[in-house]
């Protein structure tokens, strides 16, 4: 690429007062935050791809906030108080998803969400049941139904499965069409007033006793009075010390299932296998703990191992007899780390950072982005 011309730097990027790395639902939210809050401010978003890359467009639209069994399971690693913080800190980010987006822009559907135990998993699923009353008592005061979970058992020959013997239906989970959603919100950052600079890929950021700054892989330097890097799972490009480290989740998809006997959400294996219905075909993704290793890469792509597994599953569990075909694969990359806690921070007084979602982002991501759009605005003022 050509170095940037003086008209360039004399338009498009002189005079930025905030520049946000990362188009995805984070980075959207934190620079609408910062615009509304100074409207008369430059907020500048850099995105590498012609799409927001990486998990923002590429997830399973899930409106989902918490598993029993994933729940159960935080609470052998994390106190009470930090588990049921982070359960409400995503129910908040949900509402708050809807009241930006509205409901029918993205497709939102309040079906529920479905945990599913095979019959392998009783012991599993019995730690579940005596854990479900407490959960209520405490999610409840969250989403304000105090049967958040409820056994349905007697739904299973309903929905078709084939050796499943339990289920427990989550009342307050939903879903959403992601393309749309994340159409939708940038349609209103375009409206409000933010740029979006999309085909930027950006290598290093960097101070020195000017101001921050960034360098891209077209050799540009571009600079800005604060910088907030919101790229989740290729956060360690540009910030090697964070603690968050990149995973692949792989999705496919059928065509269309005549007469699909079920809707809404379903999880299963604590959650690391995942499907939905998206109208009448089915949507399966996950599998990335049968090779984590592999898996904790950035890079995009399919491997056997995983589609066998999301093949099998859907052969056999979910549609088992019934004549459907595969329509199409992807994958997207999550940010995950040890703690499930998201990271927000100042990196230095004018660069900051909002990643690490652990695969919640469309439940998190807009209140996480509102969180570090007011970290930024509280580091030492703009000159």
């Amino acid at each position: 690429m050509p170095n940037l011309s003086f008209w360039e730097k004399d338009t498009f990027f002189k005079d930025i007062d905030f520049v946000v790395i990362g188009s995805g639902i984070v980075g959207l939210h934190a620079a609408l935050r910062l615009k509304e809050k100074h409207p008369k401010r430059r907020v500048v978003v850099l995105e590498r791809g012609g799409l927001p890359t990486g998990a923002s467009t590429k997830n399973a639209g899930f409106a989902c906030f918490g598993s029993l069994t994933e729940l159960a399971d935080d609470l052998e690693n994390q106190t009470e108080n930090a588990v049921l913080e982070l359960v409400e800190k995503r129910w908040r980010g949900l509402q708050k998803l809807r009241e930006r987006c509205g409901d029918a822009a993205m497709e939102y559907q309040h079906l529920g969400g479905t945990e599913i135990f095979r019959e392998e998993e009783e012991t599993v699923f019995r730690v579940c049941k005596e854990k479900m009353a407490w959960f209520n008592d405490r999610v409840g005061r969250i989403t304000g139904n105090s049967q958040t979970y409820r056994l349905a058992d007697d739904r299973i020959s309903e929905y078709g499965f084939a050796g499943v013997r339990h289920l427990i239906f989550n009342a307050e989970e939903g879903q959403i069409h992601t393309g749309r959603m994340m159409r939708r919100l940038l349609q209103i950052a375009k409206v409000k007033g933010v740029e979006i600079f999309n085909g930027i890929t950006v290598t290093e950021t960097g101070e020195d006793n000017l101001s921050p700054k960034l360098l891209t892989s077209d050799g540009w330097e571009i600079r800005a009075e604060k910088i907030l890097v919101t790229v989740n799972g290729f956060a360690k490009k540009l910030l090697p010390e964070l603690p968050v480290q990149p995973a692949r989740n792989q999705v496919i998809i059928t065509e269309p299932v005549k007469d699909l006997p079920f809707r809404g959400c379903f999880h299963y294996d604590e959650g690391y296998f995942y499907f939905r219905n998206v109208g009448n075909r089915v949507l399966l993704g996950g599998g990335r703990h049968l090779a984590k290793e592999a898996e904790n890469t950035d890079a995009f792509g399919s491997t056997e191992l995983i589609l066998n597994a999301l093949r099998g599953l859907l052969r056999e569990v979910i549609l088992p007899g019934r004549h459907y075909r595969i329509a199409d694969g992807w994958s997207g990359i999550l940010g995950v780390g040890e703690s499930k806690t998201p990271i927000v921070r100042m990196i230095s007084d004018n660069i900051g950072t909002a990643v690490r979602l652990g695969g919640m982002g469309v439940a998190i991501g807009s209140i996480l982005g509102e969180e570090a759009a007011d970290m930024m605005d509280n580091a030492p003022e703009i000159s």
